[in-house]
């Protein structure tokens, strides 16, 4: 999830598990434990592009971190706050709560995180809901602001706190309920066309849980389509973007390459822009792919072009956004606009 959702988020559990102790400094130490595995973005100051996307929900966001850092916190806590009566178990399970939770949440998302670092590279994502979605955050920051408004002593704190932790749970329970429609619609359209699987993934498409991006892995390529859960029985319509691991070929035995594959979980394809060879991880979605079906992928890297790599996750999230787009991601959500002939290969 972004930062401030997991701020907001740590505020309320704060509340909740140690506000008649601490007061309002217990959203101070839930929002820091929801917040202290993503310093791993200070690895992006002397990293090459590929090594910070590994290292990025990588080692921090491990549970081995989980167990040494909250033992760490709740140390540091049960000291700074003497006189308390606050065991120093309280602090351990408080700080692994947050932590953990703040791993959890983060496998929901199509990034993957390294639960198992340093002795498994494997990557935990479940491709469930979108960094930033909205419907989900919202609550966490209604609460957190509530709880920052009232007084210490206002008898409905506990219920905005709750509110705050409750309701995001029952959306991301409503994701998954998205996705299960969603994945059960894609079986049956592979069932009924000639596409031979060797996997498949499924993942929200930006600020929603209705829309969702499909790609479909065969031995040359991915077949790719956007399926919202309210087109019913409407054929699913795919488009073929070609693997193209023979661009690679000169270049297969470089580091960079090595670790953008392995970023990918797989997932990829190379393709030119003009003069420019491009690698692209297929996991984040395409810049609106539901509008355009050719559109170019959100994750693109620049192959020997390093510097201008930065913000590559960034970068093509919202790339091309306007008023416009918004509308035309709506009528797709809800009116299943698009032009089949535009969306055939």
């Amino acid at each position: 999830m972004d930062s401030l959702t997991h701020i907001a988020l740590g505020a309320c559990l704060g509340e909740v598990l140690l506000d008649r102790k601490l007061g309002r400094k217990a959203m101070l130490w839930g929002a820091l434990a929801q917040s202290i595995p993503d310093i791993d973005f200070l690895a992006n100051i002397w990293m090459v592009p590929p090594e910070s996307l590994l290292a990025h929900r990588g080692l921090t966001h491990s549970l081995l971190f989980t167990v040494l850092i909250s033992a760490g916190l709740a140390m540091a806590a049960e000291k700074w706050h003497r006189p308390h009566d606050i065991h120093f178990l309280k602090w351990l399970q408080f700080f692994t709560m947050l932590i953990g939770l703040h791993l959890l949440l983060d496998a929901f998302n199509n990034y993957g995180v390294g639960w198992f670092e340093p002795f498994s590279h494997d990557r935990i994502s479940f491709h469930a809901i979108y960094v930033i979605d909205p419907f989900f955050s919202i609550w966490p920051g209604i609460g957190c602001l509530a709880l920052l408004f009232l007084h210490l002593d206002h008898p409905h704190r506990i219920r905005w706190a709750l509110t705050g932790m409750i309701l995001p749970v029952l959306y991301l329970c409503y994701s998954l309920y998205n996705k299960s429609i969603v994945e059960s619609r894609v079986k049956s359209a592979l069932s009924t066309i000639a596409i031979r699987q060797v996997r498949h993934f499924t993942t929200p498409a930006p600020l929603n849980s209705w829309l969702w991006f499909v790609a479909v892995e065969d031995e040359t390529g991915y077949h790719t389509a956007y399926r919202s859960v309210f087109d019913g029985n409407a054929p699913m319509l795919f488009t073929f973007f070609p693997r193209n691991d023979s661009l690679l070929s000169k270049i297969s035995d470089h580091e960079e390459i090595a670790q953008l594959k392995r970023f990918s979980q797989g997932y990829h394809t190379t393709e030119y822009w003009n003069d420019t060879l491009v690698f692209n991880d297929l996991r984040f979605g395409q810049m609106i792919g539901w509008k355009d079906p050719k559109a170019h992928f959100v994750f693109h890297y620049y192959l020997g072009h390093g510097k201008d790599n930065k913000l590559v996750v960034q970068r093509g999230r919202f790339s091309g956004w306007n008023g416009r787009t918004a509308r035309s991601l709506w009528h797709r959500i809800f009116r299943g606009d698009f032009n089949a002939d535009e969306n055939k290969k």
